[in-house]
């Protein structure tokens, strides 16, 4: 950006400054070019210090500066135009996001901090700091910077999203509290964001116009449709898998074997990693999944649209959805001729080329099915991929996790933010009727735990009865789930793969059911092995249940006794069968139109 400051009549000087702008961007402005560098340089010289233009000079430079990789000097030449004018807000934004860039996220905040500006320009600033204090996990004061910005200008759909997630992420209830003039409770639904969404309702209706809303706002129609319509004859169905998630995170450790297990006489696999390199066995793992692994992470989303066009892909999945680092621009230049969204997001993703939402009759019925978009893809008997090589660490007993021992152990290792003010009280209604029992809780963050604690002393329960447990790694997290008595699930937004792995680990859980795909995953899981006895349909009949297998030793034991190696490798850990039914709704839809395979099973 070429900063031109506001034309008034005035002496010679400044008229020389708007000279040397247009000079500058005839030669080619915003390139790092040294000609222009230079032209700035020698217009600095010369002005005396009380110059009106020069901080927009200095503004300039720094922009040529850091376009050309001189970070240091750009810094300074942005450092020098804020102390010519202190609240001239683009020189402490720039200067703010490269000392973040350089690893200074506190000199960058004290930068944002520190800018002198009118509400209206204070706006960008306070957005700037609460994300990177949300970076740092400085929650609660990423959460009051962005109320801050939203009294000052409520119409920020990103800014109520962030706000309402971190929100959720510090079980700081109610989720949707009316503090912000301007914003009702439906604004804040529509603008919550497609996963703030999944954990405030169970609408598919509203979580479709939630995500159309965020895609609208993200997204654009794309120049050109790259792939063919009629799409390709190759000898063998070409795949690509595209995620940020080829990392250490709970889609690689679900989906690593179905990479591995795919049938090479009829499919060739590609791998488009948008993902950080964190040196995970997992990540090791998924790459040697794959016949070709093309890494896209540096690429634009139209140039790495166009490398997948190049391979030629007959079906693109799309392993993000709406999640953090999703990369969906790409999908928008039609790069495949068959394109589907799978396993990163359950729940709707109304893109436009999109075709397929891939998923399983029971986690999205018939009769729900036309509220999706894009349209359900059903995959035989369940949509959860799942991975029979998961390394479990050494057992532990519960007094080394710091548990009592000779109690009732309820437990649930998901994220606070898919926790409810609705579903927590179920579960202290849950320890007031069984004496003595405890709840383990994943240590999520310190404002959740504290919170959790306020919330639970007001229902008249010990907080000493809740303890959190420390993150940990995979394999001591596996081990960890032997130890409970039972898992209790969160509502609207279920356990997926923790579910998963409960049920490996024959820990017996407990799910209330809805109406979207993600407040029925766990209830799939439970029905897959003939567990529906676990499965409720109201926080009543939830709560019962709970009490009633905490109560009663023969019905727990009844219970457990479902919860066996050979229940899972049946039925979830059955890779190979998954495989097969998964290739087989993608031959399906291989050079088919959506509308005539969306709801084959």
């Amino acid at each position: 950006m070429v900063f031109l400051a506001t034309p008034q009549p005035t002496p010679p000087a400044e008229r020389s400054f708007l000279e040397v702008v247009t000079k500058a961007e005839a030669i080619g402005s915003g390139q790092g070019l040294p000609s222009v560098i230079a032209l700035y340089r020698e217009w600095i010289e010369i002005q005396p210090s009380g110059t009106r233009e020069l901080y927009a000079a200095w503004f300039n430079l720094g922009t040529e500066l850091n376009q050309a990789g001189v970070a240091a000097e750009a810094m300074q030449a942005y450092r020098n135009a804020l102390a010519v004018k202190p609240d001239f807000h683009p020189a402490a934004l720039n200067l703010g996001m490269m000392l973040e860039r350089q690893d200074q996220p506190e000199a960058a905040l004290q930068v944002w901090t520190d800018a002198l500006q009118p509400d209206d320009a204070r706006v960008a600033l306070l957005n700037q700091r609460a994300r990177l204090l949300e970076q740092c996990g400085r929650l609660a004061d990423a959460a009051d910077t962005l109320r801050t910005s939203l009294l000052t200008r409520s119409a920020q759909p990103d800014a109520v999203q962030h706000w309402l997630h971190l929100r959720q992420k510090m079980c700081q209830w109610p989720i949707l509290a009316d503090i912000i003039p301007g914003l009702s409770r439906q604004d804040l639904i529509a603008q919550s964001g497609p996963l703030a969404a999944l954990a405030l309702t169970d609408d598919v209706a509203t979580q479709r116009d939630v995500a159309a809303g965020w895609i609208d706002r993200k997204t654009h129609a794309a120049a050109v449709r790259l792939a063919p319509p009629d799409g390709y004859a190759h000898g063998r169905i070409r795949v690509g898998y595209l995620s940020s998630d080829f990392c250490s995170h709970a889609m690689s450790y679900l989906i690593a074997e179905l990479f591995e297990l795919h049938d090479r006489s009829r499919f060739e696999i590609y791998g488009y990693c948008a993902s950080p390199d964190d040196g995970s066995a997992i990540r090791a793992r998924v790459i040697a999944g794959f016949d070709h692994f093309v890494p896209v992470r540096a690429l634009s989303d139209e140039n790495a649209a166009r490398r997948i066009r190049q391979d030629e892909i007959d079906i693109l999945i799309d392993l993000n959805g709406l999640t953090a680092g999703s990369r969906l621009q790409i999908l928008r230049w039609r790069p495949a001729p068959v394109q589907a969204t799978y396993l990163g997001f359950i729940g709707p993703v109304p893109l436009p080329e999109l075709d397929y939402m891939l998923c399983d009759a029971f986690v999205v019925p018939a009769t729900v099915a036309p509220a999706y978009q894009p349209a359900p893809l059903y995959i035989a008997d369940m949509y959860q991929a799942n991975d029979s090589k998961r390394v479990i660490g050494t057992p532990m007993t519960r007094a080394q996790a710091g548990l009592p021992e000779g109690c009732f152990v309820f437990c649930c290792f998901s994220n606070h933010y898919k926790i409810t003010e609705a579903m927590f009280a179920a579960w202290m209604a849950i320890l007031s009727q069984t004496t003595g029992s405890v709840l383990w809780l994943v240590d999520d963050n310190e404002w959740s735990r504290q919170n959790l604690r306020l919330h639970a002393m007001v229902a008249g329960i010990d907080p000493g009865r809740l303890i959190f447990a420390g993150r940990v790694d995979p394999a001591a997290y596996m081990v960890r789930l032997t130890l409970p008595d039972l898992f209790l699930d969160t509502f609207p937004y279920n356990a997926g793969t923790i579910a998963s792995d409960a049920i490996r680990m024959g820990l017996p859980l407990l799910t209330l059911a809805g109406r979207s795909f993600a407040s029925r995953m766990a209830a799939r899981l439970l029905h897959a092995i003939g567990a529906d006895d676990g499965i409720t349909g109201s926080p009543a009949d939830y709560v019962a249940k709970a009490v009633g297998l905490a109560s009663d030793k023969n019905a727990y034991a009844a219970y457990r006794a479902g919860f066996t190696p050979q229940a899972w490798a049946g039925t979830m850990g059955d890779i190979a069968g998954f495989t097969r039914r998964f290739e087989a709704s993608l031959l399906r839809v291989h050079r088919q139109p959506a509308a005539a395979c969306a709801l084959s099973v």
